[in-house]
């Protein structure tokens, strides 16, 4: 009897060992890769479906490791690194956190994590993360009670050919403004697809510069248009002080042609107009 006692108690005990193993590879595994990449970055996956998440994954599986695990693995593992200042992501870890470990500079990760959203159908309720505006144009909309629709939302149209034409364009839902019903199924009609899914970074550790990242939402369009309008200013600016440049070159013989038309017609005055004005005198 002892003996299968014992037997069982062995057993037990062996059962528990093996998840505390298991979890203490986990952490080591985990650290590894922490220590032998540049950026290590957590993303939030919160309302992310599955098939998002898995095609995400796969487009960049070949420059980054994807990692979920529970909070206590990550602390435990972050605590493991070798690199001191990465002790600091402590403090954002989460349970609907992705872990991103990989060789790529920190703000190229984030830029393609932004790249790979999906755009999704609005839902009622939903905060408009900007203003959304229904363009101008032809719909493939047919006459009906879609019009009384589109007039309770403000918009102006008009029936060609038995389908609706969008007359001006008209912002339906504002920035910071939850999603009326009305609005949602006008969008769903008109395959407006206002929101998107994805990774969002949220934090991240890069080893090249020893620093934490906390601020990494890139929008590279809104990035050009800014660059696009600071160098306008720029380019305006140097036109005006005559500084010679690759970029200003065109402008600058433009202006000078327009000086060169202004002087010769000051210099060329009739002869006529000139002796008028001595008599006067």
């Amino acid at each position: 009897m002892a003996s299968k006692k014992n037997s069982k108690s062995n057993s037990k005990e062996a059962a528990k060992r093996a998840p505390a193993k298991y979890k203490l590879q986990q952490v080591k595994k985990l650290a590894e890769l922490v220590d032998n990449n540049k950026t290590i970055m957590f993303a939030s996956i919160k309302g992310l479906p599955t098939k998002q998440f898995q095609k995400i994954k796969k487009s960049l599986e070949k420059e980054v490791f994807f990692i979920v695990a529970k909070k206590n693995i990550t602390t435990r593992a972050i605590e493991f690194s070798k690199k001191q200042e990465i002790h600091q992501l402590k403090d954002h870890i989460k349970e609907d956190n992705a872990i991103l470990i990989s060789q790529m500079d920190t703000f190229d990760l984030a830029g393609k994590l932004a790249e790979s959203k999906s755009p999704v159908k609005a839902k009622v309720g939903q905060i408009a993360e900007m203003d959304i505006n229904i363009e101008p144009g032809p719909t493939e909309l047919v006459a009906g009670p879609v019009v009384s629709e589109l007039g309770a939302l403000g918009l102006k149209i008009e029936i060609k050919s038995g389908k609706i034409e969008i007359k001006e364009a008209k912002t339906i839902v504002k920035k910071g403004q939850a999603i009326s019903e009305a609005a949602t199924n006008i969008m769903g009609k008109l395959n407006i697809l206002p929101f998107s899914v994805g990774f969002i970074p949220l934090v991240a550790y890069d080893s090249q510069s020893n620093k934490i990242y906390t601020s990494l939402v890139i929008d590279k369009k809104e990035t050009l248009n800014i660059l696009k309008n600071y160098f306008a200013k720029a380019k305006a600016f140097a036109v005006s002080i005559n500084y010679i440049s690759e970029d200003t070159i065109g402008f600058l013989l433009a202006k000078a042609a327009s000086h060169e038309r202004v002087l010769e017609s000051i210099v060329n005055i009739p002869q006529t107009e000139t002796k008028s004005e001595e008599t006067k005198e």
